[in-house]
């Protein structure tokens, strides 16, 4: 069983596995239909097509939500239903992203119950450097039931962020570059800044040169000085959107830390109060 990061190897000799399931996550915030084009042109073979937008989010409320609210449970399921996915599946996730958004279908899998769930490390990348058999057939898998066991303890909300952000046992990691996080730019969300007492943590840093996730003895090292003597299960982490904020969650399992939260919503959520603090600088 695979849980966290899984090498392109592993995934080229199980493409035809029954009891695996691949699913492409490309995707770009700049152009949301780019990812599914690509899937269309070329993928692994046996590979389905998970879209941000529609598959791994659910409908904006504007004013409310952030820019990629988390669908329910029960609409999640009703995805990996469709995709085949049961208790069984071995699930392997890749974008061409160092797995920002492979991590967010790796976390909600295991959200719901679902632990063999791992991201192909270096991603498309990596798979076409090394010179591997790509595919334009779109595979059908049947229908599975797919169980929803929700892991309350990997998730938490807007509230409670906000009675506990300058908690000393609690610990906030912001996966967005330090320019966003400090609010000297802000490319995408209409106000700059992080949630007062929260660390910057970009997830990018998680990676090496190669785009190959680090070592989990240097994941280790990073997350220590990031989160001090916290308890993992006191770290809340957050990004813009609940996308890259789960590259951060797959690190520190990854690492042997164990699981933080989740705060879905994140910065795109926040803002939406203007009564809400907002810190800048670091």
């Amino acid at each position: 069983m695979y849980t966290t990061i899984i090498d392109t190897e592993t995934v080229a000799s199980n493409l035809n596995n029954p009891g695996w399931r691949i699913i492409d996550c490309r995707f770009s915030l700049a152009d949301t239909e780019k990812g599914r084009t690509a899937y269309g042109d070329s993928h692994l073979a046996n590979a389905l097509y998970a879209h941000l937008d529609d598959d791994l989010s659910s409908e904006i409320v504007p004013g409310q939500t952030g820019r990629h609210p988390l669908p329910t449970a029960e609409a999640a399921a009703r995805v990996f239903s469709r995709w085949g996915i049961d208790r069984s599946i071995q699930v392997v996730a890749y974008d061409d992203n160092v797995g920002q958004v492979a991590s967010r279908l790796w976390w909600m899998l295991r959200w719901l119950g679902h632990e063999n769930v791992a991201v192909m490390d270096g991603g498309w990348e990596k798979w076409q450097k090394e010179g591997r058999s790509e595919t334009a057939d779109v595979p059908e898998f049947g229908v599975s039931d797919f169980p929803v066991e929700v892991k309350s303890s990997s998730i938490t909300d807007v509230e409670h962020v906000n009675n506990v952000k300058e908690n000393p046992e609690i610990c906030l990691l912001d996966a967005r570059a330090g320019a966003r996080f400090r609010g000297e730019v802000e490319p995408i969300d209409p106000v700059a800044g992080h949630i007062p007492g929260a660390r910057c943590a970009a997830f990018e840093e998680n990676s090496g040169p190669d785009g190959l996730m680090k070592s989990p003895e240097a994941l280790r090292d990073r997350f220590r000085v990031l989160i001090g003597g916290t308890e993992t299960s006191h770290v809340i982490c957050y990004c813009g959107s609940g996308v890259s904020a789960c590259h951060n969650l797959l690190a520190l399992v990854h690492a042997g830390l164990g699981e933080a939260k989740l705060y879905p919503g994140s910065w795109s959520e926040w803002i939406t109060d203007p009564s809400r603090a907002i810190g800048t600088g670091e």
